[in-house]
Protein backbone atom coordinates (compact mmCIF):
# COMPACT_ATOMS: atom_id res chain seq x y z
CA UNK A 1 0.00 0.00 0.00
CA UNK A 2 1.45 3.33 -1.10
CA UNK A 3 1.71 6.27 1.27
CA UNK A 4 -1.52 8.25 0.80
CA UNK A 5 -2.07 11.63 2.42
CA UNK A 6 -5.55 11.61 3.99
CA UNK A 7 -5.56 14.60 6.42
CA UNK A 8 -7.55 12.95 9.23
CA UNK A 9 -5.10 13.53 12.10
CA UNK A 10 -6.87 16.26 14.06
CA UNK A 11 -4.26 18.27 15.95
CA UNK A 12 -1.59 16.25 14.08
CA UNK A 13 -2.23 13.29 16.41
CA UNK A 14 -3.21 9.83 15.08
CA UNK A 15 -6.64 8.70 16.23
CA UNK A 16 -9.16 5.86 16.34
CA UNK A 17 -10.53 6.68 12.88
CA UNK A 18 -7.05 6.24 11.44
CA UNK A 19 -6.73 2.94 13.28
CA UNK A 20 -9.89 1.72 11.57
CA UNK A 21 -8.65 2.90 8.17
CA UNK A 22 -5.29 1.14 8.38
CA UNK A 23 -6.61 -2.03 9.98
CA UNK A 24 -9.21 -2.34 7.19
CA UNK A 25 -6.31 -2.59 4.73
CA UNK A 26 -4.19 -5.12 6.63
CA UNK A 27 -4.58 -7.74 3.89
CA UNK A 28 -1.88 -5.78 2.04
CA UNK A 29 1.52 -7.34 2.67
CA UNK A 30 3.19 -4.04 3.53
CA UNK A 31 1.49 -0.78 4.43
CA UNK A 32 3.44 2.46 4.08
CA UNK A 33 1.67 5.18 6.03
CA UNK A 34 0.71 8.63 4.89
CA UNK A 35 3.47 11.23 5.10
CA UNK A 36 4.19 11.85 8.77
CA UNK A 37 6.19 14.83 9.94
CA UNK A 38 9.42 14.29 11.85
CA UNK A 39 9.19 17.74 13.45
CA UNK A 40 6.93 20.77 13.93
CA UNK A 41 8.85 22.48 11.09
CA UNK A 42 7.89 19.68 8.69
CA UNK A 43 4.11 20.05 9.01
CA UNK A 44 3.05 21.38 5.63
CA UNK A 45 -0.60 20.43 5.18
CA UNK A 46 -3.46 20.69 7.66
CA UNK A 47 -4.29 17.59 9.71
CA UNK A 48 -1.27 15.48 8.78
CA UNK A 49 0.15 13.33 11.58
CA UNK A 50 3.49 13.73 13.28
CA UNK A 51 5.88 11.49 15.18
CA UNK A 52 7.72 14.07 17.30
CA UNK A 53 5.64 14.08 20.51
CA UNK A 54 4.69 11.44 23.07
CA UNK A 55 1.01 11.96 22.26
CA UNK A 56 1.74 11.13 18.62
CA UNK A 57 3.77 8.04 19.54
CA UNK A 58 0.90 6.89 21.76
CA UNK A 59 -1.61 7.61 18.99
CA UNK A 60 0.27 5.42 16.51
CA UNK A 61 0.66 2.42 18.84
CA UNK A 62 -2.93 1.08 18.46
CA UNK A 63 -2.58 1.48 14.68
CA UNK A 64 0.58 -0.62 14.41
CA UNK A 65 -0.90 -3.22 16.75
CA UNK A 66 -4.08 -3.48 14.67
CA UNK A 67 -2.18 -3.77 11.40
CA UNK A 68 0.10 -6.46 12.81
CA UNK A 69 -2.93 -8.32 14.15
CA UNK A 70 -4.27 -8.29 10.58
CA UNK A 71 -1.09 -9.88 9.27
CA UNK A 72 0.66 -6.95 7.58
CA UNK A 73 3.93 -5.13 8.12
CA UNK A 74 3.79 -1.34 8.45
CA UNK A 75 6.42 1.30 7.68
CA UNK A 76 6.01 4.97 8.54
CA UNK A 77 6.74 7.44 5.78
CA UNK A 78 8.70 10.36 7.22
CA UNK A 79 7.77 13.50 5.28
CA UNK A 80 9.25 16.93 5.97
CA UNK A 81 7.36 19.29 3.67
CA UNK A 82 10.01 22.00 3.57
CA UNK A 83 8.79 24.90 1.43
CA UNK A 84 5.46 23.18 0.62
CA UNK A 85 3.75 24.63 3.65
CA UNK A 86 2.23 27.75 5.15
CA UNK A 87 2.64 29.42 8.55
CA UNK A 88 -1.10 28.92 9.20
CA UNK A 89 -0.49 25.15 9.11
CA UNK A 90 2.47 25.29 11.50
CA UNK A 91 2.38 25.32 15.30
CA UNK A 92 3.72 28.26 17.28
CA UNK A 93 7.49 28.48 17.08
CA UNK A 94 7.85 26.32 13.95
CA UNK A 95 9.70 27.67 10.92
CA UNK A 96 9.11 27.24 7.19
CA UNK A 97 12.49 26.19 5.79
CA UNK A 98 14.02 24.91 2.55
CA UNK A 99 17.46 24.56 0.95
CA UNK A 100 17.13 28.05 -0.58
CA UNK A 101 14.78 30.99 -0.22
CA UNK A 102 12.77 30.07 -3.33
CA UNK A 103 8.97 30.02 -3.08
CA UNK A 104 7.02 27.26 -4.80
CA UNK A 105 4.49 28.19 -7.45
CA UNK A 106 0.87 27.59 -6.51
CA UNK A 107 -1.08 27.65 -3.26
CA UNK A 108 -1.41 25.76 0.01
CA UNK A 109 -4.77 24.99 1.62
CA UNK A 110 -5.19 26.13 5.21
CA UNK A 111 -8.13 25.31 7.46
CA UNK A 112 -7.96 28.84 8.88
CA UNK A 113 -8.09 30.92 5.69
CA UNK A 114 -8.48 28.55 2.73
CA UNK A 115 -6.00 28.69 -0.14
CA UNK A 116 -2.95 30.90 0.36
CA UNK A 117 0.08 31.47 -1.91
CA UNK A 118 3.18 29.50 -0.94
CA UNK A 119 5.42 31.88 1.03
CA UNK A 120 9.16 32.32 0.57
CA UNK A 121 10.89 29.83 2.91
CA UNK A 122 13.92 30.57 5.04
CA UNK A 123 17.15 29.18 3.57
CA UNK A 124 18.48 26.54 5.95
CA UNK A 125 21.73 27.26 7.77
CA UNK A 126 24.32 24.59 8.55
CA UNK A 127 22.81 24.40 12.03
CA UNK A 128 19.34 23.97 10.54
CA UNK A 129 20.60 21.10 8.37
CA UNK A 130 22.20 19.32 11.35
CA UNK A 131 19.01 19.84 13.34
CA UNK A 132 16.83 18.45 10.54
CA UNK A 133 19.02 15.33 10.29
CA UNK A 134 18.66 14.83 14.04
CA UNK A 135 14.89 15.27 13.73
CA UNK A 136 14.68 12.50 11.14
CA UNK A 137 16.77 10.26 13.39
CA UNK A 138 14.63 10.89 16.46
CA UNK A 139 11.46 10.45 14.41
CA UNK A 140 12.72 7.06 13.22
CA UNK A 141 13.44 6.03 16.80
CA UNK A 142 9.98 7.22 17.81
CA UNK A 143 8.40 5.21 14.99
CA UNK A 144 10.11 2.04 16.20
CA UNK A 145 8.92 2.84 19.73
CA UNK A 146 5.39 3.10 18.34
CA UNK A 147 5.64 -0.42 16.90
CA UNK A 148 6.52 0.27 13.27
CA UNK A 149 8.58 -2.24 11.32
CA UNK A 150 10.60 0.54 9.70
CA UNK A 151 10.48 3.95 8.05
CA UNK A 152 10.41 5.28 4.51
CA UNK A 153 12.24 8.56 3.88
CA UNK A 154 10.09 10.70 1.59
CA UNK A 155 12.55 12.04 -0.98
CA UNK A 156 9.92 12.52 -3.68
CA UNK A 157 7.01 14.72 -4.77
CA UNK A 158 8.72 18.04 -4.11
CA UNK A 159 9.23 17.81 -0.34
CA UNK A 160 12.33 18.73 1.65
CA UNK A 161 14.63 15.84 0.76
CA UNK A 162 13.86 16.20 -2.94
CA UNK A 163 14.14 19.98 -2.64
CA UNK A 164 17.83 19.45 -1.91
CA UNK A 165 18.25 17.14 -4.93
CA UNK A 166 16.61 19.37 -7.52
CA UNK A 167 18.54 22.38 -8.90
CA UNK A 168 15.50 24.69 -9.13
CA UNK A 169 14.94 24.55 -5.36
CA UNK A 170 18.57 24.14 -4.33
CA UNK A 171 20.55 27.24 -5.29
CA UNK A 172 23.13 26.86 -2.53
CA UNK A 173 26.84 27.50 -3.10
CA UNK A 174 28.12 25.48 -0.13
CA UNK A 175 28.71 21.74 0.28
CA UNK A 176 24.97 21.09 -0.11
CA UNK A 177 24.53 22.81 -3.48
CA UNK A 178 25.85 22.83 -7.02
CA UNK A 179 26.95 19.40 -8.22
CA UNK A 180 24.74 16.35 -7.77
CA UNK A 181 27.32 15.08 -5.28
CA UNK A 182 26.55 18.14 -3.14
CA UNK A 183 22.81 18.28 -3.82
CA UNK A 184 22.44 14.62 -2.81
CA UNK A 185 24.51 15.07 0.34
CA UNK A 186 21.62 15.94 2.69
CA UNK A 187 19.52 12.98 1.52
CA UNK A 188 22.42 10.56 1.92
CA UNK A 189 23.32 11.97 5.35
CA UNK A 190 19.72 11.58 6.51
CA UNK A 191 19.65 8.01 5.22
CA UNK A 192 22.97 7.11 6.84
CA UNK A 193 22.10 8.70 10.19
CA UNK A 194 18.72 6.99 10.25
CA UNK A 195 20.32 3.64 9.43
CA UNK A 196 22.84 4.19 12.22
CA UNK A 197 19.94 4.76 14.61
CA UNK A 198 17.55 1.92 13.74
CA UNK A 199 19.37 -0.40 11.30
CA UNK A 200 19.62 -0.62 7.51
CA UNK A 201 16.92 -3.30 7.28
CA UNK A 202 14.40 -0.79 8.66
CA UNK A 203 15.07 2.22 6.40
CA UNK A 204 13.65 2.61 2.88
CA UNK A 205 13.40 5.67 0.66
CA UNK A 206 10.95 6.96 -1.95
CA UNK A 207 12.13 8.78 -5.08
CA UNK A 208 10.20 10.39 -7.96
CA UNK A 209 12.48 10.92 -10.96
CA UNK A 210 10.61 12.83 -13.68
CA UNK A 211 8.07 13.90 -11.08
CA UNK A 212 6.97 17.51 -11.50
CA UNK A 213 4.58 17.81 -8.54
CA UNK A 214 5.03 20.83 -6.23
CA UNK A 215 6.88 22.93 -8.80
CA UNK A 216 9.67 20.49 -9.65
CA UNK A 217 10.35 21.07 -13.37
CA UNK A 218 12.26 18.76 -15.67
CA UNK A 219 15.97 19.42 -16.22
CA UNK A 220 18.61 18.02 -18.54
CA UNK A 221 20.75 16.06 -16.08
CA UNK A 222 17.87 14.36 -14.26
CA UNK A 223 18.52 10.83 -15.49
CA UNK A 224 22.22 11.02 -14.62
CA UNK A 225 21.46 12.56 -11.22
CA UNK A 226 19.10 9.75 -10.28
CA UNK A 227 21.57 7.12 -11.49
CA UNK A 228 24.04 8.66 -9.03
CA UNK A 229 21.42 8.41 -6.29
CA UNK A 230 20.78 4.74 -7.10
CA UNK A 231 24.49 4.01 -6.80
CA UNK A 232 24.96 5.95 -3.57
CA UNK A 233 21.83 4.58 -1.88
CA UNK A 234 23.06 1.10 -2.69
CA UNK A 235 26.33 1.95 -0.96
CA UNK A 236 24.52 3.37 2.07
CA UNK A 237 22.49 0.17 2.23
CA UNK A 238 18.85 1.24 2.54
CA UNK A 239 16.57 -1.79 2.59
CA UNK A 240 14.50 -0.62 -0.36
CA UNK A 241 14.05 2.10 -2.94
CA UNK A 242 10.44 2.94 -3.75
CA UNK A 243 10.40 4.42 -7.25
CA UNK A 244 7.18 6.22 -8.15
CA UNK A 245 6.01 7.00 -11.68
CA UNK A 246 3.42 9.78 -11.66
CA UNK A 247 2.62 9.60 -15.38
CA UNK A 248 -0.85 8.07 -14.71
CA UNK A 249 -1.64 11.39 -12.97
CA UNK A 250 -0.30 13.55 -15.79
CA UNK A 251 3.42 13.85 -15.05
CA UNK A 252 6.04 12.90 -17.65
CA UNK A 253 6.54 9.14 -17.86
CA UNK A 254 9.59 7.76 -16.10
CA UNK A 255 11.70 6.23 -18.91
CA UNK A 256 12.24 2.48 -18.70
CA UNK A 257 15.96 3.24 -18.83
CA UNK A 258 15.77 4.85 -15.36
CA UNK A 259 13.90 1.89 -13.90
CA UNK A 260 16.44 -0.46 -15.50
CA UNK A 261 19.29 1.61 -14.08
CA UNK A 262 17.88 1.29 -10.57
CA UNK A 263 17.39 -2.44 -11.07
CA UNK A 264 21.01 -2.78 -12.15
CA UNK A 265 22.71 -0.48 -9.62
CA UNK A 266 20.59 -1.06 -6.53
CA UNK A 267 21.07 -4.56 -5.14
CA UNK A 268 18.37 -4.68 -2.48
CA UNK A 269 14.56 -4.47 -2.77
CA UNK A 270 13.12 -2.31 -5.56
CA UNK A 271 9.48 -1.22 -5.28
CA UNK A 272 7.67 0.28 -8.27
CA UNK A 273 4.41 2.23 -8.09
CA UNK A 274 2.25 4.27 -10.42
CA UNK A 275 -1.10 3.32 -11.92
CA UNK A 276 -0.83 -0.45 -11.49
CA UNK A 277 -3.69 -2.89 -11.97
CA UNK A 278 -3.44 -6.62 -11.23
CA UNK A 279 -2.38 -7.64 -14.74
CA UNK A 280 0.40 -5.07 -15.09
CA UNK A 281 1.60 -5.69 -11.53
CA UNK A 282 1.90 -9.42 -12.14
CA UNK A 283 3.67 -8.86 -15.47
CA UNK A 284 6.32 -6.56 -13.97
CA UNK A 285 6.95 -8.97 -11.10
CA UNK A 286 7.23 -12.01 -13.38
CA UNK A 287 9.64 -10.16 -15.68
CA UNK A 288 11.80 -9.21 -12.67
CA UNK A 289 11.50 -5.47 -13.22
CA UNK A 290 11.10 -5.09 -9.46
CA UNK A 291 10.58 -7.03 -6.23
CA UNK A 292 7.35 -5.44 -5.00
CA UNK A 293 4.49 -3.40 -6.46
CA UNK A 294 2.95 -0.58 -4.43
CA UNK A 295 -0.67 0.41 -5.05
CA UNK A 296 -2.33 3.67 -4.05
CA UNK A 297 -5.78 4.79 -5.13
CA UNK A 298 -7.17 1.29 -5.79
CA UNK A 299 -6.52 0.26 -2.17
CA UNK A 300 -7.74 3.62 -0.89
CA UNK A 301 -11.18 2.77 -2.32
CA UNK A 302 -10.94 -1.01 -1.87
CA UNK A 303 -9.73 -2.10 1.57
CA UNK A 304 -10.06 -5.70 0.32
CA UNK A 305 -8.16 -5.06 -2.93
CA UNK A 306 -6.22 -8.32 -2.74
CA UNK A 307 -9.41 -10.39 -2.55
CA UNK A 308 -10.91 -8.40 -5.43
CA UNK A 309 -7.82 -8.86 -7.60
CA UNK A 310 -7.73 -12.57 -6.83
CA UNK A 311 -11.41 -13.08 -7.66
CA UNK A 312 -11.62 -10.61 -10.55
CA UNK A 313 -14.37 -8.66 -8.76
CA UNK A 314 -15.30 -5.11 -9.70
CA UNK A 315 -13.48 -2.32 -7.89
CA UNK A 316 -15.01 0.59 -6.01
CA UNK A 317 -14.18 3.93 -7.65
CA UNK A 318 -12.25 6.37 -5.43
CA UNK A 319 -14.12 9.52 -4.41
CA UNK A 320 -11.64 12.33 -5.01
CA UNK A 321 -13.86 14.88 -3.26
CA UNK A 322 -13.18 13.15 0.08
CA UNK A 323 -9.46 12.40 -0.32
CA UNK A 324 -8.37 15.12 2.11
CA UNK A 325 -11.49 16.01 4.08
CA UNK A 326 -11.90 15.26 7.79
CA UNK A 327 -14.25 12.47 8.87
CA UNK A 328 -15.17 8.93 7.91
CA UNK A 329 -16.80 9.70 4.55
CA UNK A 330 -14.59 8.45 1.71
CA UNK A 331 -12.16 7.11 4.29
CA UNK A 332 -13.49 4.12 6.22
CA UNK A 333 -16.88 3.65 4.52
CA UNK A 334 -15.90 2.01 1.21
CA UNK A 335 -17.91 -1.25 0.89
CA UNK A 336 -16.26 -4.65 1.18
CA UNK A 337 -17.08 -7.59 -1.05
CA UNK A 338 -20.40 -9.15 -0.07
CA UNK A 339 -21.24 -6.34 2.35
Amino acid sequence: MCPLTRNRAIGNIPNALMQQYYSQRASMGLIITEGTSPSPNGLGYPRIPGIFSQAQIDGWKPITQAVHAGGAKIYMQLMHCGRISHPLNLPAGARLMAPSAVAAAGEMYTDAEGLKPHPVPQAMTDADIKSAINEFVQAARNAISAGFDGVELHSANGYLLEQFIRPNTNQRTDNYGGSIQNRARFVLEVAQATINAIGKDKVGIRLSPYGVFNDMPMYEAMEADYAYLAEQLNAVGVTYIHLVDHSPMGAPAVPDTIKQTFRKLFKRTLILSGGYDAVRAEADLVSNKCDLIAVGRPVLANPDLIARWQSGAMLNAPDMATFYTPGAAGYTDYPLLGK
